[in-house]
């Protein structure tokens, strides 16, 4: 092989590497933004009412759009259900394919019956789901975790009643979000409770989509084990509203930074 064959091999094989490392960074983005928007969940709701609404964001990474995320809820006979859905974009899905998917059932108090979640990022799977027995006073909270994949089944007990990642969200809405404050909520999690403080920074105006919101800025620090490895810290703006409807979400990536934006949403 010639000099100049060589030389254009190895170019292409770089950008081969390069397209493949971008490819790899969006997919980690895609599944960090579906953990954080697995805390941060709009608008509390009324069991006696019948509502269904969605949301849909767009996931950006320095410019380049890697993926879509959608939460829905939706009032039940029993209490309320929530979910999100992250996938990766066709383009990054042909070398690695991001779809997650977590639900939550919630009792009407708030706290959670059951909590699915099923992720693929490339070749890696999970597949879970957390069980909670009704909350009774003066007595401990019987969990059961359940690793479907790995047909393994574990049994807790908790001294104090704790959310998993979704019903955190309804739990949020409830919260004052004082700016110089912050707010602590107790979230099962992958065999553990973790106590996980939300800190409250400002409000601030943002444009986001051609549309403006007023906002409160706050800082999730994540712990759990459901969340990907952080390269920074994560800032997301909800509506200073009742709802607290999350609309932008930022953060850094391995290289670069991504932000996520509401494009779709019952208002």
């Amino acid at each position: 092989m010639t000099g100049g064959r060589r030389q254009k091999a190895e170019g292409r094989r770089q950008n081969k590497e390069q397209i493949q490392r971008n490819i790899f960074i969006i997919s980690v983005c895609l599944f960090t933004v579906f953990c954080v928007l697995n805390f941060i969940f709009p608008i509390p709701l009324e069991a006696s009412s019948s509502v269904n609404k969605r949301f849909v964001y767009y996931i950006y990474w320095t410019g380049i759009r890697g993926g879509t995320a959608v939460m829905d809820y939706k009032t039940t006979p029993s209490g309320f259900t929530i979910s999100t859905h992250a996938t990766s974009a066709p383009v990054i899905s042909i070398f690695y394919k991001v779809d997650d998917f977590a639900e939550s059932t919630i009792y009407p108090d708030g706290y959670p019956k059951r909590f699915i979640m099923k992720t693929q990022e490339g070749r890696h799977k999970r597949d879970k789901a957390t069980y909670f027995e009704p909350r009774v006073d003066n007595k401990r909270q019987k969990v059961i975790y359940h690793d479907k994949l790995e047909d393994e089944k574990f049994e807790f007990f908790l001294k104090k009643p704790a959310h998993d990642p979704l019903s955190a969200f309804f739990a949020m809405t409830r919260m004052s979000l004082e700016a110089g404050h912050s707010e602590y909520i107790n979230i099962f999690d992958s065999k553990k409770v973790w106590h996980t403080e939300v800190q409250v920074l400002r409000k601030e105006k943002v444009h986001v989509q051609s549309r403006e919101f007023n906002t409160i800025l706050v800082k999730p620090l994540m712990k759990s084990e459901g969340i990907f490895k952080r390269t920074g810290d994560m800032f997301i703006w909800v509506t200073d509203d009742d709802r607290k409807i999350p609309v932008l979400f930022k953060s850094k990536a391995v290289i670069g930074t991504f932000t996520v934006e509401l494009a779709e949403g019952d208002f």
